[in-house]
């Protein structure tokens, strides 16, 4: 938001410069992004008066120009604008003068005529051109007066950027109070007159929503349509960043950038009957001021005449009922409307207003009264009319409720950590516009209509710590009482963290919502859950993988070259599938990884070699052992992974996740290439079981092979598993060192090589009991697969 450092020193005008007066405002929470001069410096230009003006002898578009500039002796000037003329007032820039740019003026000499200075048009002066000519001033600028004195071009632009909870600021009375607050004086509001009815006109209102707890409508007649923007308005808006219109539009922008309150005027001669305040009908339409035709939704609130609908309630008028420059009969509405009943709906229609700005944020809902008296004061005082009684119409038991909040000095000691005298804390929260009562050492406040933000006694303690100063926050070294807490061997999330890191994972950090129609590519059987107010339409679902935020952080990378990418997230995931209220909605932390490109990055050493299956388990796998996770896997079913290289990892027989690549069908219409995913459930892999030590044998090992002949079918997992159990507790450890399929097995059939690693923790084995344990694991693998034994 940009105002005119000028116009707020009306309101409240402290004792510092403006570079103190940006620095209180940021270190007050309104952070000043700019302080810029209305006008670049320039020296030597005044105010003067043309005198005569005659043809230059040798030049068709010169005039020779003499003029006054309150010195003993006029000026001859030579100048070219074509609306010079006798009497008129303009920027004279004299010998010497240095314009924007560093152009010095000097005395000369134009086909053959002296000239001594320059006339200015507004450009020169680092004014916007409204015509093409001179600046001509009013016929009373005084002779010889300064013209950055007169135009007030040593003022500042102060541009502010204010937060979603500070809608209160988005004026130049919200922005006076804060200023009067932290500097200890008053502020200087303008004097409101009320201006009364002198006609009976009026319309009458009806709420039909409960969007609208108040409104206020006036008719106003015979408006004078000539009248012209005064030039202090005109500039109070330019250098706030809004444009000119005619007269009817700037004063209820004026009063916007003033007071804060939105107000809209609409041609009374283009209204039919009276006003209704309702919620649009389904796909009705409206042509806006901007002349964007939109389509509206049940869920939007409208400004409607007998026949139609007016204006998007807080949001934009309608093109057929604004006013024009023949206007002369308004209907000027000025309403409160509920913050919630706004929301989202600018958004939605592509549209981002003044009006819907502060709508969101919450308007002062005591402000509408205050507001029309204002505009129609500066109406009756600058283009006369008739006036009308305000009708007012409202739903008291809607409006907001600002209850007492109770705030204890030790709460305030506790949470700012440094003791703030009591009187500051009562004088800070009666400047604030809060109501305050001192009672049994505790304040009890009730905080302004304007103050949404005022809930609880946190909220009153930011205050305290705002207007006290950030700056003046004592340094102190906590007080810690440290007691070391029990060791838990267990697996910790800054741990998990490193651990998928060291692996060459980049982290990313996004948000929980998703693109809806990428959640159904990869849960096609589940129907997303939207958003009520999304940030956008790619932000619109609540994500139920993580792999929805993932995808398109890999195809951002892909799109600029970077063919290698390895992103991971700890985040959290939403399973909606089975709930059928929002409390029922289950949120899972969840580890995911996504992997593209080749094992290793580019090399001198060998060619790059795509990643694969095992490649990537591997990983996975590395994960779990650091996590000392006991899992086995079987092949997963899951719709949006490759049927022949994918797995669902398991605990205990239970699902934690799963690994394996994209189905090539979605690889495809992703245009991705060959892609790596995993969804670990967080809390299962940082569920580490305790490790106990065992002393390690010191008697040798005996190390014997076996290769069977069995049913491709059948998992190497399984037996493994098996061989594992009838081993026993002398069997130390198995492993597969070789697979054959091709000449000399039979069709359906595999060679598996089984390396077994017999040991005793005391002893050394005797060879009749390593041959007893094999022949008994032989005769189990033969019974139960009907596997044989495999000549080598």
């Amino acid at each position: 938001m940009k105002i005119s450092e000028s116009w707020l020193r009306t309101w409240v005008n402290p004792a510092v410069d403006s570079e103190t007066l940006a620095d209180q405002l940021t270190m007050l929470g309104l952070e000043v992004d700019e302080l810029a001069p209305v006008a670049k410096p320039f020296t030597g230009v005044v105010v003067g008066e043309v005198l005569t003006v005659e043809q230059h002898p040798d030049a068709d578009r010169l005039r020779v120009t003499t003029v006054n500039i309150g010195t003993d002796e006029p000026l001859q000037i030579v100048c070219g604008a074509p609306n010079v003329r006798i009497g008129m007032r303009v920027p004279v820039a004299t010998v010497g003068a240095v314009l924007p740019g560093d152009f010095k003026i000097k005395k000369g000499k134009l086909r053959g005529v002296a000239s001594h200075g320059m006339l200015c048009g507004a450009s020169e002066i680092d004014l916007e051109d409204k015509i093409d000519g001179l600046l001509e001033l009013p016929v009373d600028a005084p002779i010889g007066t300064n013209i950055r004195e007169y135009l007030n071009l040593d003022d500042q632009v102060i541009d502010i950027s204010i937060t979603p909870n500070r809608g209160d600021c988005f004026s130049i009375r919200g922005i006076a109070r804060e200023v009067g607050v932290i500097n200890q004086i008053a502020v200087t509001a303008p004097e409101i007159k009320t201006v009364p009815a002198t006609i009976t006109d009026h319309k009458k209102v009806t709420l039909a929503t409960d969007g609208a707890p108040r409104y206020l409508g006036r008719v106003i007649k015979n408006v004078n349509v000539k009248a012209q923007t005064p030039e202090w308005m005109a500039n109070a808006l330019t250098r706030s960043g809004t444009r000119v219109h005619s007269f009817l539009v700037d004063v209820t922008n004026y009063v916007l950038l003033e007071l804060g309150q939105p107000m809209h005027a609409f041609d009374l001669a283009k209204v039919s009957g009276d006003i209704t305040v309702r919620q649009a009908t389904a796909k009705e339409k409206l042509q806006l001021l901007n002349e964007q035709d939109v389509e509206l939704s049940e869920d939007t609130m409208v400004i409607a005449d007998a026949q139609k609908a007016l204006a998007i309630a807080g949001i934009m008028g309608g093109l057929e009922s604004s006013v024009t420059d023949s206007t002369q009969d308004i209907f000027l509405e000025s309403a409160f409307f509920a913050p919630l009943a706004i929301a989202g709906r600018a958004r939605r229609l592509g549209l981002h207003t003044d009006s819907s700005q502060r709508f969101e944020r919450g308007v002062d809902f005591e402000l509408p009264m205050i507001a029309m008296n204002r505009a129609s004061a500066l109406i009756q005082e600058i283009a006369g009319g008739e006036f009308g009684e305000i009708t007012v119409v409202e739903k008291t038991e809607l409006l907001p409720k600002r209850e007492a909040i109770t705030l204890k000095q030790t709460q305030v000691n506790e949470l700012l950590g440094y003791e703030v005298a009591g009187d500051f804390i009562t004088d800070a929260l009666k400047r604030l516009g809060c109501e305050v009562t001192v009672l049994d050492a505790q304040w009890h406040v009730v905080p302004p209509s304007h103050r949404y933000d005022m809930v609880i006694y946190q909220d009153l303690i930011e205050e305290i710590a705002r207007i006290h100063g950030y700056d003046n926050i004592q340094t102190r070294l906590p007080v810690m009482d440290i007691q070391l807490a029990k060791y838990q061997d267990g697996f910790e999330l800054a741990q998990l963290r490193q651990t998928v890191a060291t692996l060459g994972y980049q982290e990313a950090i996004s948000f929980s919502f998703a693109d809806a129609k990428l959640e159904k590519q990869l849960n096609p059987n589940v129907k997303p859950l939207m958003l009520a107010n999304p940030i956008s339409s790619e932000l619109a679902a609540m994500r139920s993988t993580l792999l929805s935020s993932l995808i398109p952080c890999v195809q951002y990378n892909l799109n600029r070259q970077q063919n290698r990418v390895r992103f991971f997230e700890l985040g959290l995931r939403f399973d909606y599938q089975n709930a059928q209220t929002i409390d029922e909605l289950k949120q899972t932390p969840t580890l995911a990884l996504i992997a593209v490109g080749s094992r290793v990055p580019e090399q001198w050493h060998g060619k790059a070699q795509e990643m694969d299956f095992f490649d990537f388990k591997g990983e996975v796998e590395e994960i779990l052992a650091a996590g000392r996770i006991n899992v086995e896997y079987v092949r997963s079913e899951r719709e949006w992974l490759h049927p022949g290289q994918s797995a669902e990892i398991l605990v205990d027989g239970q699902s934690i996740g799963y690994l394996g690549r994209l189905h090539p069908s979605l690889e495809d219409s992703l245009d991705l290439g060959i892609t790596w995913v995993s969804e670990l459930d967080q809390d299962a892999v940082l569920q580490s079981y305790v490790s106990n030590f065992t002393e390690l044998s010191r008697f040798p090992s005996v190390r014997r092979d076996i290769a069977l002949l069995i049913d491709d079918k059948i998992s190497v997992k399984e037996i493994q598993q098996l061989i594992k159990k009838t081993g026993g507790d002398l069997l130390d450890s198995t492993w597969l060192f070789d697979v054959y399929t091709g000449k000399g097995v039979e069709e359906n059939k595999r060679s598996l090589a089984f390396a077994l690693l017999w040991q005793h923790p005391s002893r050394t084995l005797e060879d009749a009991e390593i041959k007893s344990g094999m022949d008994k694991i032989i005769e189990v693998l033969q019974n139960t697969y009907e596997a044989t034994l495999r000549a080598s």
